[in-house]
């Protein structure tokens, strides 16, 4: 009988691997879906959140720019007479909705997609940007913006008002300062943005934003200034009494011009008056008695600068020539003045523009658009007496003065007027000097002190002066062109180019303009032209030759405020350009130097060439 064998398996023998592989294969087919899916609608998401915050955005722009056109256009008078909403109430709700707005765009783009997005290598740059402006714009529109409108609301809130709410303003102090550190933390963040990405138009974005707020930082900080100087100036605590200069630019000093009428501005708690005015003759025979030191005079003495009315600004640091003209006052009427101001034509034009023309009691409109022409170039056709002229010159002061004191005392137009004196203000086409010395040390640092900085950076002034007695300074072009050459053992070789052209009309011009009161001996011709040029350079820098017109030229040199100062007299011709050319070696740097802006007619034309970096020895 036959028997079955059965045959046991062989525990011995590997097992078969085929199953394992397909449940891993399975396994990552899964892994590899759930990725893709994941991605997919993480880029989804970040598509359709981008489009949404890309119309918040928009619409916070937008916002924006109604709130900045509906504060600096003028009232509504039925707003103002009680019957539709007020243009503060205006502003604050577009500035509610732009914070809306601007908080929506950032909660869009701040979920964990977007973070993943911006944190990609090599394609998160436009995710980043996008984010970090979403942020940034919510914070200036729900921090700082607020401030701005709440203080402007407290100083503007009692329309029956005549003057100036101190106490409101010196409670906006903290408000202030809080927006103003938060504008400077939202420009730093948006300046650490990518500044290239593989989207144009998010790099566009991009820099909007930061030239907006590179304006934005440096107004929000003056204003937090402002809150803390202009109670106490406006005589929060007593009676404040102020020396008003009007300086004539058609004849250049270094401060920008001939200094010319003025006026004493009194402050009785943020109530102004101008209860006195003078022509630049009743300071002709004042003798001051002030010492401004042994470098001052080893500059200026020559000119007679202290005791000489109109040479007494030939210095571009304004500190030298309010203190002179304080001493001036002083010795003129016996008071002591709290501090000076100066403004020129260019200054007037820009708070007409924000309150509206004067009117001469003649029945002439001075306007933004002729106030310049008017004073700087028609007066001398109109008025060949000098007399009679500048009779009429105080007339457009007086005038002006009233039409801005007017727009003070009204809580409809002190908004524009705030506005206008800002541009002014910061624009360096008005000067203010304190004699208390802890609002003049706030001064100091800033534009409107017209202060020449001390300090080793680096530095580039061209400052000119008349010497030949002429108004021909109205038609005087002026170009500077600072290039930073190679660096050596001693230091950073420059080379500025400085060009002066006389635009001086053939005919037309009264005598008065162009008579030459320096007398050349070689018989200059009507229209021609006499300039002290000067160039302030960086601490511790040295000319290595200079030249004019390509000849080789000679300069008186001095120091001023620590800035090696070179000046040169030019004679300019009537239709002809001056070239000239220094070259100088300056300490090691890689900065592009803080240029001076001296206030005449016509702007200084500036090219820097910054060049390569140069180490210090030794770092």
């Amino acid at each position: 009988m036959a028997r079955t064998v059965q045959t046991l398996p062989d525990k011995t023998a590997p097992p078969t691997t085929e199953a394992p592989a397909r449940q891993n294969r399975r396994r990552v087919r899964l892994l590899l879906w759930t990725l893709v899916v994941v991605l997919l609608a993480g880029l989804g998401w970040i598509l359709v959140t981008g489009l949404l915050a890309r119309a918040e955005l928009v619409g916070s722009r937008n916002d924006l720019s109604s709130l900045r056109t509906g504060m600096t256009a003028p009232s509504d008078p039925a707003a103002t007479a009680g019957h539709g909403p007020g243009r503060g109430e205006l502003a604050l709700q577009a500035a509610r909705s732009a914070a809306e707005h601007a908080e929506r765009a950032h909660r869009l783009t701040a979920g964990p997609a977007w973070y993943v997005a911006a944190h990609l290598p090599f394609v998160g740059g436009p995710f980043e940007t996008v984010r970090g402006a979403a942020e940034v714009l919510d914070r200036l529109a729900g921090q700082v913006l607020p401030a701005a409108l709440r203080t402007v609301d407290r100083i503007t809130a009692d329309a029956g008002s005549s003057h100036i709410n101190l106490a409101e303003l010196r409670r906006a102090v903290p408000d202030l300062e809080q927006a103003s550190h938060q504008a400077a933390l939202a420009r730093v963040e948006a300046d650490r943005l990518p500044r290239r990405t593989w989207l144009h138009s998010v790099d566009q974005a991009r820099g909007q934003l930061l030239a907006g707020l590179k304006r934005v930082a440096p107004v929000m900080e003056n204003a937090a200034v402002g809150a803390r100087l202009l109670p106490s100036m406006l005589g929060e605590a007593g009676p404040r009494r102020y020396l008003l200069v009007f300086q004539n630019p058609a004849e250049a000093r270094g401060t920008g011009g001939m200094p010319g009428a003025y006026a004493v501005l009194t402050a009785d708690r943020g109530r102004l008056a101008l209860p006195e005015f003078g022509r630049d003759t009743d300071m002709a025979t004042v003798r001051p008695t002030i010492d401004m030191g042994a470098e001052f005079a080893a500059m200026y003495a020559q000119y007679d600068s202290v005791k000489t009315w109109p040479n007494s600004n030939m210095s571009p640091h304004f500190p030298y020539a309010a203190r002179i003209w304080s001493a001036a006052w002083h010795a003129k009427s016996g008071q002591r003045v709290d501090g000076v101001l100066s403004l020129d034509p260019g200054a007037l034009s820009g708070l007409l523009a924000a309150v509206g023309p004067a009117r001469l009691a003649d029945g002439t409109s001075v306007t933004a658009a002729n106030v310049v022409d008017l004073t700087e170039r028609t007066n001398y056709a109109m008025y060949p007496d000098p007399v009679r002229r500048k009779a009429f010159l105080l007339d457009v002061a007086r005038a002006a003065a009233g039409r801005l004191l007017a727009a003070a005392g009204d809580a409809q137009r002190r908004p524009a007027l705030l506005r206008g004196l800002y541009e002014v203000l910061h624009g360096g086409q008005m000067t203010v000097w304190s004699a208390h010395a802890d609002e003049q040390q706030e001064l100091n640092a800033r534009p409107v002190g017209g202060s020449v900085p001390q300090g080793p950076g680096t530095y580039a002034g061209l400052v000119v002066n008349n010497a030949a007695g002429t108004k021909l300074d109205y038609y005087l072009d002026r170009s500077l062109e600072w290039s930073a050459g190679r660096c050596t053992a001693d230091g950073r070789e420059v080379t500025v180019k400085v060009v002066l052209t006389n635009r001086a009309p053939l005919t037309g011009l009264p005598l008065y303009v162009t008579d030459r009161l320096d007398k050349p001996a070689h018989g200059a011709r009507r229209g021609d032209n006499r300039l002290l040029v000067s160039y302030f350079a960086t601490a511790g820098a040295g000319l290595v030759e200079a030249r004019l017109d390509g000849k080789a030229a000679l300069s008186a040199q001095g120091t001023e405020r620590g800035h090696p100062v070179y000046t040169f007299d030019v004679e300019v011709p009537r239709g002809t350009s001056r070239a000239l050319t220094l070259h100088l070696l300056e300490p090691p740097s890689g900065r592009a130097p803080t240029v001076l802006r001296q206030q005449l007619t016509r702007p200084l034309h500036v090219t820097v060439h910054q060049g390569m970096r140069c180490a210090r020895v030794g770092s």
